[in-house]
């Protein structure tokens, strides 16, 4: 009975202990205020999100409880009047924070939770530091002689080494916990002196190339990709779009490939991956360059329309799977679909058989009121441009009325292009060509190669202008 009573009471103590492990409790002071409440909120994505909401006690306290632990991250607490402070909540979650509403960062103190802690004693040295560096900088913009400016820059030295040196000891410090991750994570990579191979015809170009591929393919060295702790961050996602949108090449190709590569950093964390997946797709389905969809198709297929998205209900897999149907046959380099149709004139074009260095193909309606505008531009800037250089417009127009598609091409002047319709709907041409709005224009190689797609009519002379330079 004894040792029943021992074990019952054990059983009692570790499930208390694990129960206050799982929950959440911070107290928070605020000198010289008398808010009514405050607000704990997260950031992720970009964004900021409340997670508790609390009101002053009796005591003048403020409390955030909670049963379950929260997601360890950089929380922000905010005040009624928009000011705010960062706390970082790591394992530790039940801990105190008193503090002045005079001076929120530097009056602040933590107790209860070391990793809070100690990343405010940081938070609260780089502030200063960064203003006495700022002071410094003041002084070296009057300082005469060469003494005085080495002796300033000195002190900056010493101020960045001092810096340097407490990153380099939280990291040492707390090489698993969050504001370990968190701390490295903010570093740039670096990148190491290098020399030109021997014999290179432009050593400075070699080198710079050598650097960039050295610092992309090291870009995310500092970032523990399978943690999810840093996208509770508020730098997380910019740092990925950087890379997305300016460390590698803007080229459909290169795009999916990196995609792929980033979201196997996760190696299989489900809410990393989860993340990664659905922040990569978003980018190139809102994305404005030309040539995007293939991606955003890519990680579709891969992802989404395989079965590895768990986390979508049908309705989304049925609208994906119809847009990727409706844009996979138009993406840039694929042969465009093949039509027959009918002219205002009673003859009959196949596409393929139109002879042309380039053909712009355009879908219009004469009621369209950007189709207006976009077929007299297309005339004047493109027509009358480059008639002489072997192109051929194809204009197609997407409804019926044949009188009022005739006149038109005749009030517009534009009767030296192939104009041609489909009135019994035979060829097609909504869906593989993707035409859900007028006017969209594709410009095709002499093999019918889609070159460019949903592209302006000022725009084109350039793309052309490129593309004969390169010829």
């Amino acid at each position: 009975m004894k040792n029943k009573f021992i074990l019952l009471l054990l059983a009692t103590l570790s499930f208390g202990a694990l129960s206050n492990a799982q929950s959440y409790q911070i107290d928070i002071n605020i000198k010289q205020i008398n808010d009514s409440s405050l607000i704990l909120a997260y950031y992720f994505n970009k964004k900021v999100f409340v997670k508790d909401t609390t009101y002053i006690n009796s005591n003048g306290t403020y409390t955030f409880k909670g049963d379950q632990k929260l997601d360890e991250g950089l929380y922000v607490v905010y005040l009624e009047d928009q000011s705010y402070f960062d706390i970082l909540i790591g394992k530790d979650q039940t801990f105190s924070v008193n503090t002045s509403k005079s001076d929120l960062l530097n009056q602040m103190k933590i107790t209860g939770s070391n990793e809070s802690a100690d990343f405010l004693a940081y938070q609260q040295d780089l502030f200063n530091k960064q203003k006495e560096a700022t002071a410094i900088q003041e002084q070296l913009k009057t300082a005469k002689d060469d003494k005085a400016k080495e002796t300033l820059q000195g002190k900056i030295k010493t101020l960045t080494q001092d810096v340097q040196n407490q990153y380099d000891h939280l990291i040492t410090k707390y090489p698993k916990s969050f504001i370990g991750v968190f701390l490295k994570a903010t570093q740039e990579v670096h990148v190491p002196q290098m020399t030109a191979p021997q014999g290179s015809s432009n050593p400075d170009s070699v080198v710079q190339r050598m650097r960039y591929d050295y610092y992309k393919a090291h870009y995310f060295d500092n970032f523990k990709m399978d943690d999810p702790r840093i996208l509770r961050t508020p730098f997380f996602t910019n740092k990925l779009d950087t890379y997305f949108s300016k460390v590698i090449l803007q080229m459909p190709d290169t795009i999916t490939k990196e995609a792929h590569r980033v979201i196997a950093m996760a190696n299989g964390n489900y809410e990393m991956e989860k993340y990664l997946i659905m922040h990569l797709f978003n980018m190139a389905n809102e994305s404005k360059i030309m040539g995007m969809d293939a991606v955003m198709v890519d990680i579709g297929e891969t992802y989404y329309l395989s079965g590895h998205a768990d986390w979508v209900d049908e309705e989304f897999l049925e609208k994906l799977k119809e847009r990727v149907v409706k844009i996979k046959p138009n993406l840039l380099g694929n042969t465009a679909p093949d039509f027959k149709m009918e002219s205002y004139t009673n003859e009959f074009y196949r596409l393929s058989e139109i002879r042309a260095e380039i053909t712009i193909l355009v879908f219009w309606e004469p009621e369209c009121g950007h189709c207006e505008k976009e077929i007299p531009k297309l005339n004047d800037e493109v027509w009358k441009k480059y008639a002489d250089q072997n192109i051929q417009i194809v204009a197609v127009y997407t409804q019926w009325n044949k009188d009022e598609w005739e006149e038109f091409i005749h009030d517009k002047n534009v009767g030296e292009w192939i104009h041609l319709y489909d009135p019994y709907n035979q060829s097609n041409f909504r869906n593989n060509y993707d035409i859900y709005s007028t006017p969209v224009i594709y410009i095709l190689d002499k093999d019918k190669k889609i070159l460019a797609k949903r592209i302006a009519a000022e725009q084109i002379p350039g793309f052309l202008d490129h593309h004969f330079k390169l010829k």
